[in-house]
């Protein structure tokens, strides 16, 4: 649990699920796995038993921890929070049974003071419980699309009734081609980082944002990665872009 993350778009991080498992190349280099390896190694129970050794590097084993202590830390934060929700799993993971799902919505409704922010890979899943789901305005869906052979998961969740839809474009390993963003808020883009990242092309990134631009979309460029992400930062022709949605409030 994290109450001033690292991540740049984003203040803490909110993890009622742990454990995961790989679905697609974007999945391969994961820092969750490092991370909850080195938090069962200091003793952390809830991430005990959640990753495997492969290679020398941890991987997801496909174990799943449902943390119903954690659906609790919201309502103590009394001060409007930016939550990215599950930086350590995927809330829409085939093994998370929908009542929790459902039990996680129902803490961001009463939270409003607090906008939440969910990134899944699994948009079939999202797009098929979607309506099973009350969405209040101050929750933001994601989607994390690698490459082009991903793309699809953009229309899955542009037929979700979130109040706010962004892209998760990292790591970007591959070019994603033309995007269609209609109905799409938020764009991240971002290059791999840490042990085996695999290079990221400036024109995949100089591509997304100009389509941004010209579909009135905020972009944000996160990184441009590799082993030493603070060496190669984040300047993007010239300059920063932190651009957010225009709408970061309580409701």
């Amino acid at each position: 649990m994290g109450t001033n993350s690292r991540i740049e778009w984003t203040e803490a991080t909110w993890n009622p699920v742990a454990g995961c498992s790989i679905v697609s190349p974007g999945c391969t280099n994961c820092y969750a796995m490092r991370m909850a390896e080195r938090l069962e190694l200091m003793g952390q129970l809830k991430y005990k038993g959640l990753t495997r050794r492969s290679g020398g590097r941890p991987k997801w084993n496909g174990q799943i921890y449902l943390d119903e202590s954690a659906l609790k830390i919201p309502y103590s934060w009394k001060s409007g929070r930016v939550i990215f929700v599950n930086s350590m799993s995927d809330l829409f993971h085939e093994d998370v049974p929908i009542p929790f799902i459902q039990k996680v919505f129902r803490v961001m409704q009463d939270c409003r003071q607090h906008t939440f922010q969910i990134l899944t890979k699994r948009s079939e899943r999202l797009r098929d419980l979607a309506e099973n789901l009350d969405w209040p305005r101050n929750v933001w869906m994601g989607v994390s699309v690698e490459n082009n052979e991903h793309i699809y998961r953009i229309n899955d969740l542009r037929n979700t009734p979130a109040a706010i839809k962004f892209l998760s474009l990292e790591p970007l390993i591959g070019d994603v081609g033309t995007l269609n963003l209609s109905k799409i808020d938020w764009a991240i883009a971002g290059g791999e980082s840490g042990p085996g990242a695999r290079p990221m092309a400036p024109e995949w990134v100089r591509s997304i944002r100009d389509q941004c631009i010209d579909s009135n979309v905020a972009f944000h460029f996160k990184q441009w990665g590799g082993i030493n992400k603070k060496r190669t930062g984040r300047i993007l022709d010239g300059r920063t872009w932190d651009q957010f949605p225009s709408s970061i409030a309580a409701y």
